[in-house]
Order: C-alpha cells, then structure tokens, then sequence
C-alpha cells in the first residue's frame, strides 16, 4: 500500500512495550485510509470545482456559480468576481495536490519533484486565500456579519499556514514543516468539507437552521465550523504521532480518524453519484 506520512516523529527505542507498538500502528494504518480516502474524495471535488466554475466562465453562463452561494458573480463587480475566480480556481488546484505532499515515497524517492510541487501547492494556497480576502474585502459575503469574520479567520488562517509551511522547509526544520504542511492540508480540504456538511445536514433536517441569506443559527455554526474542526483534528494526529505520546491519545487519534474517514467514504459516495461525477463527466464531453 503507499506510504503516506503518517509515521511517527523519531524511531521508537528498543523495548517499547507492545501496547505502544499496538497503538502506534493501528494510528498510522488509520491514518493511511484517511489520507487515502481524502486523496480520492478532496480530488474528485477539486475537479468538480474546476469542471463547475470553468465550465460557466467557457459557456459565458457566470450566473451558474451563483447556484451554491448567491451574489459570488455580479456584472458590475469586476475587481470581487476576480478575486473569487481566483479563490476557485487555486482551491481546485490545492484540493488536487494536497494529497500527494503527503506520500512519503515520493518524498523520499522525488525529492525534487516534492519540492516542485510544493512550491505549487503553497502558492496556490496563499493565491486562493489572497483571493477569498480580497471579494469579502470588496464585496462581503451573503451571511453577514458572522459570514465575513469566519470566512477572513479561514483565509488568514490559510495564508499563515502557506507562509509557515514554506519558511520552515527552507530552513530545513523538517519535523515543523510537517507539522505545518498538516496544517495546512487541513484548512485546504475546508472548502471541499463546507459543502459536504451542508448536503449531509439537509438530507437528514431538511436544512433546520439554514436560510437562503445564510444567516440562520446553522450557518452561523458553519461559518467557523468547516474547518475548526479539521484543525484540531490536525493538531491530535501531530501529537498522537510522536513516539513520546501515550497509548490512549494515540487510540484516541485512531478512533476519531477512523470516525473521519466512515464520514468522507459515505459522503464521497452520494456526492460523486449526484453532483460532482456528473459536472465532471460533462465538462469532459465539451472538452
């Protein structure tokens, strides 16, 4: 199976006992199937997103992106629909690589190509952040208040992690440019998971709490909610890895990654049947 980094920090001395080993392995394997299946899921949405919004800019049907969120494209708004192309654009892009700075084999046997790609992905990154603060400087979102806060804490957010991931590899402070990198993986699947969320809430409460405006109790929740989350999440999986860490926080990281990926697998499942296959099969067709 591929190797992702998932191993932990550091070699683990001699006579660990075995209930460390237990819990050591049962966190990587954990680890390698959500990794995987985030790969899969976060990959098939990114081309989603650069089949649905590059599909309209090619028809000439911008109204189209304001299918999931109303007033992202407005005729006379030039400066904000190009920032948020921009965000869309990058987000497909970071959404495809991700997952692939995360296989250790091709780290350890590509270095230069990891590096390349790297580059990439963190300019991507800080593009797309740079782009999603730029339309709510200019324009705001359709929630509010509420809306602009917890959508500006996740670009900066982003931004911050893109910066720290980079400085931290030129410096050669591995352990912290991993550390980092997660980080940053976690906010970058942030936009894929928002929707995921939002389509699971409304098939089982029929959208309780959600408006049109966006500013129901739920969507409020959702403004912070679809990447907090992944951040701490991020934050146990790096101190759970560490050989120092003690079994039951490593079992813990376990259950919840485990939890994670039952989640991604049912939810990948329904959207690429419903919505993501079938934009992707079409932009396919006119390309």
């Amino acid at each position: 199976m591929t190797k992702v980094l998932t191993t932990p920090i550091g070699q683990s001395p001699l006579g660990t006992p075995p209930l460390h080993r237990l819990s050591a392995g049962l966190l990587r394997w954990t680890g390698v199937l959500l990794v995987s299946t985030v790969w899969v899921s976060a990959g098939l949405f990114g081309l989603y997103i650069l089949a649905f919004y590059a599909a309209a800019l090619y028809e000439g049907n911008m109204d189209r992106w304001n299918q999931v969120l109303p007033r992202l494209y407005e005729q006379n708004s030039a400066a904000a629909t190009s920032g948020i192309g921009l965000h869309f654009a990058m987000g497909g892009i970071i959404l495809i690589l991700g997952s692939l700075q995360l296989i250790e084999c091709v780290r350890q046997r590509f270095p230069a190509l990891h590096r390349w790609v790297g580059r990439l992905y963190v300019v991507s990154a800080v593009l797309a952040a740079v782009g999603g603060l730029v339309f709510i400087a200019l324009k705001g979102t359709i929630g509010g208040l509420v809306m602009n806060v917890g959508f500006s804490l996740y670009g900066l957010l982003m931004l911050i992690a893109g910066v720290e991931t980079y400085r931290h590899a030129v410096a050669r402070r591995l352990d912290r440019h991993r550390a980092w990198a997660l980080r940053l993986y976690a906010l970058a699947i942030g936009s894929w998971l928002y929707r995921m969320d939002y389509g699971f809430w409304i098939m089982l409460t029929d959208g309780l709490g959600h408006t049109k405006g966006f500013s129901g109790p739920f969507d409020h929740i959702m403004a912070f909610f679809f990447y907090l989350p992944n951040l701490l999440v991020a934050e146990l999986f790096i101190r759970a890895r560490s050989y120092q860490a003690p079994p039951a926080l490593r079992l813990l990281a376990s259950v919840v990654l485990l939890g994670a990926t039952g989640f991604l697998l049912v939810g990948t499942y329904y959207f690429t049947l419903y919505y993501w296959g079938p934009a992707i099969l079409s932009w396919l067709s006119m390309a």
